[in-house]
């Protein structure tokens, strides 16, 4: 079974899936069996996933890559600097993207979760 994922991509993970949408809540069954391959070497955070296939069912996202969640991020001064994207392949969590839109906030995996975590 793969290692569990760090808490930041575990965090943001579950706080842009919401578990009342049956897609959503497939894919967050997949969280528990996902290794960070890679992450992106700008700083960001976004994060690169490895997960076996046979460990969790997919997700009825259909065969190709999409969008399956996302959040703008808002800060506490009520600024969007950016969102976080989690893409799925194939019904299974592919990798998870931050996004920055500002050159003014430094929009970082943890900031993210500052801003998402936990969610109303």
């Amino acid at each position: 079974m793969a290692e569990n994922p760090p808490s930041d991509v575990a965090d943001v993970l579950a706080a842009v899936l919401d578990s009342d949408d049956p897609v959503h809540a497939a894919l967050r069954r997949q969280i528990l069996h996902l290794s960070v391959r890679e992450r992106c070497s700008c700083g960001c955070g976004t994060a690169y996933f490895d997960l076996d296939p046979g460990e969790v069912m997919p997700a009825p996202t259909g065969p190709g890559t999409v969008v399956a969640a996302g959040a703008q991020l808002v800060t506490g001064t009520g600024e969007c600097p950016g969102e976080v994207l989690a893409f799925a392949r194939g019904g299974y969590l592919s990798w998870l993207e931050v996004c920055s839109w500002s050159d003014d906030v430094d929009v970082t995996l943890d900031s993210a979760r500052q801003w998402l975590w936990p969610r109303p």
